[in-house]
């Protein structure tokens, strides 16, 4: 049976303060009478393997700052939990493969992501961007330009992806009684009746029957620019797009010449080239609402990635299921 003898905890000041706010951090401390916190940030790769694998603990508190771990893992470390998402650069293919079990934030992020692409999708309807600059630049007030503004309430709405935050997305944007309908891999007539909503056939009908579309696809060698310039031009007149996914999800050059012309709203929260050039085309478009990468966690929501931890490092003592569990497979096709 797992136990939690030897706990090592890697974290600057900072991402304890973030992640693991009182009384996380002492719980977590609780949870091993050998337990051991140190910063990583003035340490070499070669010095934090050297640190890691002479106090060989069972179980390893990662985030951000964390150095890769070494190649040959300690004798004793058989689990890694991670506070924060993407494990590629910390750990191999073949150490998932010989047994090594790691978690991350999994779906402690969900909803904050999601939060945004509502942001996004109510700014796009209402013509958010559009009243900023005339209220704020042209010091004017609404004209014939307010008969483009429009409302969440009973729209249709197509969303790609059916991961946690696309459910998490689906139960925001219950009280506006949409009509959804979902295109993903693993969304099927079950899932459908589940929600209450219908299964896309194809990303091409997604697009073309629908008012909104969200983009909250992962992104992996089959969504690779799977968006393109035929399926933005489909979206109905005065629809939207939301991305705050990934993107390169998007063909964003064709993105961008459809935007510029001036009948689709937008809504993005990330980019092909971040942080944003100053003279980037992106800027300045009246039809486009901008965030810059911020969909998720916000700051004060980061300990909902500690209190995941928190679950699964107790799950583990207790030789429980854990939850966000990444697998070769998982590990293949992040980003």
């Amino acid at each position: 049976m797992p136990s939690i003898t030897s706990l090592l905890a890697v974290l600057t000041p900072r991402e304890k303060e973030r992640f693991l706010p009182e009384p996380l951090f002492s719980e977590v401390q609780s949870l091993s009478t050998k337990f051991r916190l140190i910063d990583p940030s003035e340490m070499t790769p070669e010095d934090f393997a050297a640190e890691v694998t002479a106090i060989n603990p069972d179980v390893l508190i990662g985030c951000w700052e964390t150095l890769p771990l070494p190649t040959e893992l300690p004798p004793r470390l058989r689990y890694m939990c991670y506070l924060t998402g993407s494990v590629q650069r910390l750990i191999t293919r073949k150490q998932l493969e010989d047994g090594f079990l790691v978690t991350n934030w999994g779906p402690a992020i969900s909803r904050t992501v999601a939060e945004c692409a509502l942001f996004h999708t109510l700014a796009c309807l209402r013509r958010s961007t559009h009243w900023t600059f005339k209220l704020h630049q042209d010091k004017g007030w609404r004209e014939d330009d307010f008969d483009q503004v429009k409302s969440l309430f009973e729209r249709k709405v197509g969303i790609h992806g059916y991961g946690s935050i696309a459910r998490q997305f689906l139960k925001l944007i219950q009280p506006f009684d949409c009509d959804v309908s979902v295109f993903a891999p693993d969304f099927d007539d079950a899932a459908a009746r589940q929600i209450g909503g219908t299964v896309a056939e194809s990303l091409e009908s997604l697009f073309a029957t629908n008012d909104i579309i969200v983009e909250l696809a992962p992104l992996n060698p089959h969504t690779t620019r799977s968006v393109t310039e035929t399926h933005l031009r489909s979206i109905r007149p005065g629809g939207v797009f939301v991305n705050v996914a990934r993107a390169a999800i998007t063909d964003e050059d064709a993105l961008l010449r459809v935007v510029s012309e001036g009948d689709l709203q937008v809504g993005l929260d990330v980019f092909v080239q971040e942080p944003l050039a100053p003279d980037s085309p992106w800027r300045g478009l009246r039809n486009v609402s901008l965030t810059p990468h911020i969909a998720g966690p916000t700051l004060d929501r980061y300990s909902d990635a500690g209190t995941l931890a928190l679950s699964n490092l107790r799950a583990y003592r207790d030789d429980h299921p854990l939850v966000a569990v990444i697998t070769p497979e998982i590990l293949d096709r992040s980003t």
